[in-house]
C-alpha cells in the first residue's frame, strides 16, 4: 500500500493566504491543453481552477467534464461558470473515448456540471461516455456525479453502464448547506451514495469533503459516521481554497495535524481508505486510490 504525505505549502494563484501552491505549466501541460482543445473537451482541472493541474496534466491524467461548462446551481465555493447551459452534444462521448485512447490512460474520471435543466440530469450522457470508453480502452472508469435530484432511474443508468468507482461529493457539513450549497440537500446526497451501494454492493463508493468553510470538528466527525453507515469505501478531505475573491471566503486554514486527526477518525468510524491533506481533491491520485482499494479488499 502506498503512503501519501501532505504536500508542501507554497505560493499560488489561490486567494487563501497561507495554503497556497504554485501552478507550474510546463511543456507537457501545454501539450495536454492543446490535445483537449483539438477534441473540444473540458476538464474540471481547468474549469474549477484545481491547484494540482500541473502535476496531474504532467502524468498525464485528467478528469473529463462532460455536458458543458455551465452549471445550473449556484454553490458559493465552486469556480465553474453559472450561465445558461449548452445543448447536450451527442458526439461528446466518442471524443472523450478518443482522448482516453490517445493518452493511453489506465484510469479515467468522468464528471459533469449539474444539469437540473435535463430530465435525467445528464445521466444518459454519462452512460454513453462510459460505453464509448469501454469500446476503445481497458481503462478503469470512475464517475463523479451530481445528485441527479435523487432520481434513482438516473443513478441506475450510470450504474448499468459498468463503472468501477461511483463518486458523489458530500462537499461540506449539513449545517452549512443553506449557505454554501443552497440548491443541494445533504440527506439527498447521502441517499445517492447509499442507493448506489445498495444496488451494487461490490461497487467502490467514494465521496469528498472540503474543510475550512466554518465547520466544527464535531460536525465533520458526524459526517464520517454517516458515510460509514452507508458503507462508503473511500473519502477525500481537502482544504477549501476560494477560486476568486468573489467566492465564499476561507474561514480557516486547517493545520496538517488536524488533517491527520480527521483521517484517523474517519478510518476509526469505518471508512477503509481516507486521503486527507491540504491539497487533496476528489480526483487527485484517483488511479492510485483504486490500486489501494484493491489491495485492501
Amino acid at each position: 500500500m502506498k503512503n501519501f504525505d501532505n504536500k508542501s505549502i507554497e505560493p499560488s494563484m489561490h486567494h487563501a493566504a497561507g495554503y497556497k501552491r504554485k501552478i507550474r505549466l510546463g511543456g507537457q501541460v501545454q501539450e495536454m491543453k492543446q490535445m483537449l482543445r483539438e477534441y473540444g473537451l473540458n476538464t474540471v482541472c481547468q474549469s474549477a481552477g484545481c491547484p494540482n493541474i500541473g502535476e496531474c496534466f504532467r502524468k498525464p491524467t485528467a478528469t473529463f467534464m462532460i455536458l458543458g461548462t455551465n452549471c445550473t446551481r449556484h454553490c458559493r465555493f465552486c469556480g465553474v461558470k453559472k450561465e445558461q447551459p449548452v445543448d447536450v452534444d451527442p458526439d461528446e462521448p466518442a471524443r472523450v473515448a478518443g482522448a482516453v485512447k490517445r493518452l493511453g490512460l489506465k484510469h479515467v474520471v468522468i464528471t459533469s456540471v449539474t444539469r437540473d435543466d435535463l430530465e435525467d440530469g445528464g445521466a444518459f450522457q454519462f452512460a454513453q461516455t462510459i460505453r464509448s470508453i469501454r469500446k476503445l480502452s481497458q481503462a478503469t472508469i470512475e464517475v463523479l456525479v451530481p445528485d441527479f435530484q435523487g432520481n434513482t432511474d438516473a443513478i441506475d443508468a450510470v450504474l448499468n453502464a459498468d463503472v468501477d468507482v461511483f463518486n458523489h461529493n458530500i462537499e461540506t457539513v449539513p449545517e452549512l448547506y443553506p449557505i454554501i450549497r443552497p440548491e443541494a440537500d445533504y440527506q439527498r446526497s447521502l441517499s445517492v451514495l447509499a442507493y448506489a451501494k445498495k444496488t451494487r454492493p461490490a461497487l467502490r463508493i467514494k465521496s469528498g469533503l472540503m474543510v475550512g468553510l466554518g465547520e466544527t470538528e464535531n460536525q465533520v466527525v458526524r459526517i464520517f459516521s454517516d458515510l460509514a453507515s452507508i458503507a462508503c469505501d473511500m473519502l477525500t478531505i481537502g482544504q477549501y481554497l476560494n477560486p476568486s475573491r468573489h467566492h465564499y471566503p476561507v474561514q480557516e486554514i486547517v493545520s496538517p495535524l488536524t488533517f491527520h486527526i480527521y483521517r484517523s477518525k474517519a478510518i476509526k468510524a469505518g471508512i477503509p481508505l481516507v486521503f486527507s491533506g491540504p491539497h487533496v481533491r476528489s480526483s487527485y491520485h484517483a488511479d492510485e486510490w483504486l490500486e489501494m482499494q484493491g489491495e485492501s479488499s
